[in-house]
């Protein structure tokens, strides 16, 4: 998780089944031998092409959800980490790219954003997570 003042940095899905956009931060599946520290650090330097620091564990959130009409079940490790480039607080979009070579922005949004009637931040309890950790 990556924090500016009250915002973190979220990219925005959609999902054509519940036509419903939401947002979600950054990160991507731990691959076979792997520890989540060390996917966090992967996946954001091959998502932004850029460095990160203090990687913190702040816990841990089961969620089980459904997506285009499938259902899914993950256990999600969220990280507090600063990036090593401070100039990327300064930019309100940061332009990413996944491994399949989808391109994707990535934006800062308030918590407040995501209160009572705002969008979904994902995964479920996130924001809770996030209200009691404030860094």
């Amino acid at each position: 998780m990556f924090r500016r003042d009250d915002r973190i940095l979220v990219a925005e899905g959609y999902d054509p089944t519940k036509r419903e956009t939401f947002y979600r931060p950054l990160g991507g599946a731990v691959e076979f031998g792997e520890h989540s520290r060390a996917c966090i650090v992967r996946e954001i330097c091959e998502e932004l092409q850029t460095e990160i620091a203090d990687v913190t564990h702040i816990g841990a959130l089961e969620n089980i959800f459904v997506f285009d009409g499938k259902p899914g079940h993950e256990i999600v490790m969220v990280y507090d980490a600063r990036f090593v480039d401070e100039s990327l607080y300064e930019r309100e979009v940061l332009e990413g790219r996944e491994h399949d070579g989808t391109e994707f922005a990535a934006v800062w949004k308030p918590l407040s954003y995501f209160r009572k009637g705002g969008p979904p931040l994902y995964p479920e309890g996130l924001l809770e997570l996030l209200e009691t950790r404030r860094a």
